[in-house]
């Protein structure tokens, strides 16, 4: 492993939407870590907003810096693999973004180099850290809804029009289930572990549509039942979780604020309020059996900027990695077994070990 270091360089492959809106501000606000150098066929584009930052024209230029510790690969989805083998083949630590990669043996070839080269491997699920979801997390330890039966989580949008992007394009590792889906999916298993079956409907619902832009997804547990969905064409807001148990029910409206706040241009280091949702969720009880108790709970500060900080420390100090590549790799598991579902139209039974 890399000798340790009181601040990290970090290099970006890439500046587009997620290392503009996402990385570089998580990155640069994160004590311990200094971006250094970005791989970049425009360095105007990325000297705009980081004027004292070294831009390469090409990630192998990057990856041959000695001077970099970690790594980070936001790129198009098919790229990970390639780009994450490359990072480790060269002594460095890597963040990559979600999905981890687009096959599963992809992901498995990466975390066996990883541990033979003794190298941190982290996969940016930022939204392990949403505030709403941190309120559910804490709603369920709680018991507040008693037993949980049924668990929905919406992550929906209205872009009417096909955009000419990577992400909307007819390619491996595109479409809302690669993109969308990774999320949902992640959230689910970190709360309640694998199920142990899943189906997924999806399709192209949009005029000149060429990848999935609908999907829904059910899982199956023995004690409950677990809606995802995602769609491009939902002009009303639905409830983005919903949480329905033998005492009662819980739901939440909105977003966490944390990405338009990015995409806005403010960063963790400039607002004191970080996070803060201005919408409330709602818990309904019935403590008699019969009569409705409505409260309104206020949610939890979301806290992308505490994944960065446990990669420096994960780095520096040894502590636990904030996102496994293996925990990556379940997600990963998931969003596959999803893909033979909609094929086989039909439920698609989780392998345990």
């Amino acid at each position: 492993m890399p000798q340790q270091v009181k601040t990290l360089r970090v290099g970006l492959v890439g500046y587009g939407f997620a290392s503009k809106v996402f990385h570089a501000p998580l990155i640069v606000s994160t004590e311990g870590l200094q971006l250094t150098t970005v791989s970049s066929s425009d360095a105007s584009k990325v000297l705009a907003d980081y004027p004292n930052v070294n831009v390469v024209a090409t990630p192998s230029e990057l990856m041959a810096l000695t001077e970099i510790d970690l790594v980070v690969i936001p790129t198009p989805n098919e790229t990970h693999h390639p780009l994450v083998k490359q990072a480790l083949l060269a002594g460095k630590h890597v963040v990559v973004d979600k999905p981890f990669t687009v096959t599963l043996e992809e992901a498995d070839e990466l975390i066996a180099l990883a541990k033979e080269k003794g190298l941190l491997l982290s996969v940016f699920h930022n939204r392990r850290w949403d505030g709403d979801f941190l309120t559910v997390a804490a709603m369920l330890k709680r018991g507040l809804v008693g037993r949980l039966t049924h668990f929905e989580s919406h992550f929906d949008r209205f872009r009417p029009l096909v955009r000419d992007r990577w992400r909307e394009k007819n390619a491996p590792g595109a479409g809302l289930w690669y993109d969308l889906g990774p999320h949902l999916v992640d959230q689910t298993i970190q709360l309640f572990g694998m199920p142990i079956g899943i189906y997924v409907d999806a399709m192209q619902a949009r005029d000149n549509a060429q990848a999935t832009d609908y999907c829904h997804a059910i899982l199956r547990y023995a004690d409950k039942r677990v809606s995802l969905h995602a769609s491009a064409l939902v002009g009303q807001e639905p409830p983005r979780f919903q949480l329905h148990g033998t005492k009662g029910s819980f739901q939440c409206f909105g977003l966490d604020p944390q990405e338009d706040d990015l995409k806005a241009g403010q960063t963790p280091g400039n607002r004191c309020d970080w996070g803060r949702a201005s919408s409330t969720g709602k818990l309904t009880t019935y403590p008699d059996g019969e009569t409705a108790q409505e409260t309104v709970c206020p949610l939890i500060d979301g806290n992308y900027p505490a994944y960065y900080a446990g990669i420096r420390d994960a780095i520096c100090e040894g502590k636990p990695n904030p996102v496994t590549a293996e925990s990556a790799r379940q997600t990963m598991q998931m969003l596959m077994l999803g893909l033979e579902s909609m094929e086989k139209r039909a439920e698609v039974l989780v392998p345990t070990l």
